[in-house]
């Protein structure tokens, strides 16, 4: 089946064929028709099957069908809720590629930069916005947006909003779009709370299921390694250097252990960007370029960007932590194995996170088979001393008490 026969307008088909995709994916079939139709849809699929194009699509033909709102300033005609930057941005990208040859304008507001450009760039007007809930909400306490005339209404990761406390946030955003509107929700997860969050704001939704929610994509090969925690290092040093990684995507469960890490293989002389929460939103999207264009083929992140990352051609996902929520662990090897490409998900479980190992098993109601890595002397590189620069010494600064003394170098 074509992307012309699901209904969609010539110039949305045009640019999704320029774009390089030819034939839709199977939540595409299913969601696209009944979004077209203006009913409201609950999708949910594995990550990484194409939801995205499911809800940008038909939005954008709809939005060219649909009489304009008078084009008012500030008075977006489809609203779409995320829950991180990077998931804000990559789907501003989509939208923007999709609909090349319609008029149709987007912007994404979110945190961590200026908001009086955003105000600008509001007043000047967009069809489209995507938005985090919390700077959505600091934009209407500025009067700076107006959801009153909004048309359709998107909640994409909505159980990921969930988790990280947004849905009070996200309940009083819907309150303030028009009742008479169309809904749609995309999640790779279906909790109960989701399914209660649902029958409140949608009406006779059209379900959209693919596979197993609480499974990955079958494309993604699974391995769980017995490693102790302070072999991880070396381990996952070692398969870089011997293993044919292209792109790595290594997840950790807190920030620190992400500079660690990353620090860590700076000293074995690969280089890596980082993600987390810490670091600016310009550091953030410069790793992620960065990572995109394969200046560097390992990314470090915690789960903040579990779900807002989309990079083509990830050939591994490693989990340095076992993670604590068998979600994570859903979302985070979603990560490779994309649209139907092959990938490979290590995940590094040591003695005391055998317990986190068997609420995966619960969850993914799958038996995972826990191994040794093949014998080397990667354990040795876990403690490999720091090399000296080549280029300069770094600056270190010494503390004693509440004074800072002179610094040294090192």
């Amino acid at each position: 089946m074509s992307f012309s026969a699901l209904g969609l307008c010539d110039t949305v088909v045009r640019a999704t064929v320029t774009s390089g995709y030819h034939t839709p994916t199977e939540i595409q079939m299913k969601a696209i028709p009944p979004a077209l139709e203006g009913r409201d849809v609950l999708g949910c699929a594995p990550t990484g099957t194409g939801k995205t194009a499911a809800f940008i699509l038909p939005i954008l033909t709809n939005l060219r069908r649909m009489p304009v709102n008078g084009g008012i300033r500030g008075c977006p005609r489809a609203l779409i809720l995320t829950p991180t930057r990077e998931l804000a941005q990559q789907i501003l990208e989509a939208t923007r590629t999709y609909g090349a040859y319609t008029g149709i304008r987007a912007m994404a507001i979110y945190g961590g930069v200026n908001i009086e450009r955003q105000i600008y760039d509001l007043q000047r007007g967009a069809d489209i916005v995507i938005a985090t809930p919390g700077r959505l909400l600091d934009h209407i306490s500025r009067a700076s947006i107006d959801l009153s005339r909004v048309q359709i209404l998107v909640l994409d990761e909505a159980d990921r909003m969930y988790d990280m406390g947004f849905i009070r946030d996200v309940r009083k955003i819907i309150a303030l779009v028009p009742e008479k509107r169309q809904t749609l929700l995309f999640s790779a997860t279906m909790s109960a709370e989701i399914r209660a969050l649902v029958a409140g704001i949608q009406k006779q939704p059209v379900r959209a299921d693919i596979g197993q929610v609480y499974s990955p994509v079958q494309s993604v090969e699974q391995k769980f390694f017995a490693v102790s925690q302070h072999l991880k290092l070396g381990l996952l040093v070692h398969i870089l250097r011997t293993g044919q990684v292209e792109s790595l995507l290594v997840f950790s469960r807190t920030k620190h252990d992400a500079d660690r890490i990353a620090r860590h293989l700076a000293r074995c002389g690969i280089d890596a960007g980082i993600i987390h929460s810490n670091r600016s939103q310009s550091q953030r999207m410069r790793a992620l370029e960065g990572f995109k264009r394969r200046e560097f083929r390992v990314l470090v992140a915690t789960d903040l960007a579990a779900r807002g990352i989309d990079v083509d051609r990830i050939s591994h996902v490693i989990n340095f932590d076992t993670p604590a929520f068998a979600e994570d662990y859903i979302h985070r090897i979603g990560r490779t194995g994309r649209a139907d490409q092959k990938g490979l998900a290590f995940t590094f479980v040591s003695p005391d996170e055998e317990k986190a190992l068997r609420r995966i098993e619960s969850y993914t109601r799958k038996t995972c088979l826990l191994q040794c890595y093949p014998e080397g002397d990667w354990g040795a590189q876990a403690t490999q001393p720091q090399a000296p620069s080549p280029v300069r010494r770094s600056l270190h600064w010494r503390q004693s008490g509440r004074r800072m003394r002179r610094p040294r170098f090192v």
